[in-house]
């Protein structure tokens, strides 16, 4: 039996629709939200109503009737720390994404729209590995200091699709591996997957690990502590020096690889250094996460819209390959991924996991 999967993956300024029959996409569209329709909402969870109403307006102008939809699937938010896996849209979920239990983000608004949109049709609605899924190994939440534990919120969502990607097209299963896998957009992490858990990784919303094109990356703690208690700089512009204008927006200026590449061809000596460094510091924190595993790694995963350049492909493929053989899946299709988790349990492939 094939299924008919509308997805849901609302981001800040838009909101991300898909129609799947099983892993073939019927349907994609982005629908864009201008500041001011956005501005008039006072909270995320305001927004839930407005954002109904255009999918299901988009959805009777493309000619997809919702007595069809099977499914729907809505990207996972802000919840409690929870291991990876496929969520039903219970009370208890629903109420932590209304509130926000780490924080206030528009994905937090998919399980909502899903939940709301599957029960006016009576099907099942689901959310699939959101940011905050946390399988860190006890030793990796220590920090050095017990007030500042290490958390994981990270591109959960990518990093087990390409994973299991990688799993099946060699015919071995997710939990018989150890992989390292690497997700490069505008924010970057670098996870260590051992034998189907991501057991060390770093909180690449708040900017930790290697310097991505957005986010600064860690910081050398005593000079971000002058900074902090300078008196020049309120928390909000601290914070956004650490994740919105950092990597390489303050050093360049730009948020774009591409034109990082194309100044560095160019001549440009700073882009040079700054691209170079980027690559050390991600190829760096695989070695670390070889270290995690032992050692034993079956395979490094480069993924992500940077994973497409070939002056990065070549670049940490030469740096890391001695560690293991180097796979690249470039780009990141949430919505596929977000299907695939669904289909899992409709094909019985996985239990619906408990919030």
């Amino acid at each position: 039996m094939s299924y008919k999967i509308l997805i849901i993956n609302p981001g800040s300024t838009s909101t991300k629709i898909g129609v799947y029959e099983d892993e073939t996409q019927l349907m994609e569209e982005t629908l864009r939200h201008s500041t001011e329709e956005i501005a008039q909402y006072a909270s995320i969870y305001e927004q839930k109503d407005f954002r109904k109403k255009v999918i299901l307006d988009v959805l009777k102008e493309k000619g997809i009737e919702l007595s069809s939809i099977n499914v729907v699937v809505g990207r996972g938010g802000m919840l409690k720390p929870i291991p990876s896996g496929t969520y039903a849209t219970t009370p208890e979920l629903l109420e932590d994404l209304k509130i926000g239990k780490q924080g206030q983000h528009a994905s937090n608004l998919g399980g909502i729209l899903a939940h709301e949109i599957a029960a006016d049709i009576n099907v099942p609605s689901y959310i699939v590995d959101p940011t905050v899924v946390d399988e860190l190994s006890d030793v990796a939440r220590l920090s050095g200091h017990p007030l500042m534990p290490r958390v994981s919120v990270f591109h959960a969502l990518n990093q087990k699709a390409v994973a299991k990607r990688y799993a099946k097209e060699i015919g071995k299963t997710y939990e018989s591996l150890n992989l390292i896998v690497v997700h490069m957009g505008g924010g970057v992490s670098v996870g260590a997957h051992k034998k189907g858990k991501v057991v060390d990784v770093a909180n690449a919303l708040d900017g930790d690990g290697p310097f991505s094109p957005e986010r600064s990356g860690g910081l050398p703690s005593g000079a971000l502590v002058k900074i902090c208690f300078s008196g020049e700089y309120t928390q909000a512009e601290v914070s956004k020096m650490i994740n919105g204008n950092g990597g390489f927006n303050a050093y360049l200026g730009t948020n774009d690889m591409r034109d990082v590449i194309k100044m560095a061809e160019e001549g440009d000596s700073k882009a040079k250094m700054v691209m170079d460094a980027f690559h050390y510091q991600l190829c760096k924190e695989i070695g670390s996460m070889s270290v995690v595993l032992d050692g034993k790694v079956d395979q490094i995963i480069l993924t992500g819209g940077i994973a497409y350049g070939e002056v990065t492909q070549k670049a940490m493929t030469d740096a890391v390959s001695f560690i293991a053989p180097v796979t690249i899946y470039p780009g990141e299709d949430e919505l596929l991924a977000l299907a695939q988790g669904a289909l899992r349990i409709l094909n019985g492939e996985e239990e619906v996991a408990a919030y």
